[in-house]
């Protein structure tokens, strides 16, 4: 080999060893801040309750590893049917008020939890449901302490990673009667390409498996095991009403249809090829109010 032929490869390999180490330091840097919350960059509330003319409580819970959750809490009369209502990734409890005056009007008590290093709750760690069933099995505790709640009337809607989240925690908690997710990720592996898009604007690959290897490392998880289609079958005999957009750039559009193939009966899919990313109260308000005030009142009335 010529001199200049040695001194090439030489550089050649520095090349690709600085890339593989950029690389590695922008997926991880990426993978961090994806499941980072700091409080001083956190989406708050915009509006309250009384922003709407709701009656509320501001209620607050503390988990079994110690965390201080906020929330709002809507009274109705007492032994009324009471839902559940989960904001979504890096969203505030406001996100969920549009909601939350639908229900009321329909005579629903309204609990809107937070969850960990979300809004003014503890925590900066997003755990993508591996630590925050211990946030919703605390508000189940404290939900179903109340005197004026029927704990065996109690539903649950989701929407995005929330979505996800109340299917985890409705396989575990059999009170929970009737269950909603919208847009839901079936499994973080079926989504990552759509999301690593969305969130980071990097292309699939080979930003996608390394983000999601550093996700796992700082976790401490298996990614295979933040799977909806493997909690959705447990939650059974009790419903599952599922929604999805076609247009979702957040999760993969596919996520609806898989999740409702693993489910057993009795279920439900709602998918609209033109609606975006837990948009169908947005876009479809008329038809979502009937749709869901119809779910929730033959199961919990």
């Amino acid at each position: 080999m010529t001199r200049v032929r040695k001194y090439a490869l030489v550089a050649v390999i520095g090349v690709v060893l600085a890339g593989a180490g950029w690389l590695g330091l922008k997926t991880r840097a990426e993978a961090h801040r994806l499941i980072t919350n700091p409080r001083d960059t956190r989406t708050l509330p915009r509006e309250t309750p009384a922003d709407r003319g709701l009656v509320f409580e501001d209620v607050s819970v503390t988990t079994s590893d110690g965390l201080r959750l906020v929330g709002w809490f809507m009274p109705s009369s007492p032994g009324q049917p009471t839902i559940i209502i989960q904001h979504g990734y890096k969203d505030s409890r406001s996100i969920m008020l549009n909601l939350a005056a639908l229900l009321r009007r329909h005579g629903y008590a309204v609990l809107v939890p937070t969850v960990r290093a979300h809004d003014l709750s503890d925590g900066e760690i997003i755990g993508l449901g591996s630590g925050e069933m211990a946030d919703l099995d605390a508000w189940w505790r404290w939900l179903a302490a109340r005197p004026d709640v029927n704990p065996g009337r109690v539903g649950i809607f989701g929407a995005s990673m929330g979505g996800s989240l109340v299917l985890q925690y409705a396989a575990e908690n059999p009170a929970l009667k009737a269950v909603v997710a919208d847009c839901a990720f079936s499994s973080i592996t079926d989504t990552v390409e759509t999301s690593v898009r969305f969130f980071t604007g990097l292309p699939p690959f080979p930003f996608a498996p390394m983000i999601l290897f550093w996700v796992e490392r700082t976790l401490g998880v298996d990614a295979s095991s933040i799977d909806a289609k493997q909690w959705i079958p447990r939650i059974s005999p009790r419903p599952v009403f599922l929604l999805q957009g076609g247009a979702d750039v957040v999760v993969s559009p596919d996520s609806g249809r898989r999740l409702f193939e693993a489910a057993k009966e009795p279920k439900e899919l709602w998918f609209e090829p033109t609606v975006g990313h837990a948009q169908f109260l947005a876009e479809r308000p008329a038809e979502f109010e009937r749709r869901i005030v119809a779910f929730y009142g033959k199961y919990l009335r």
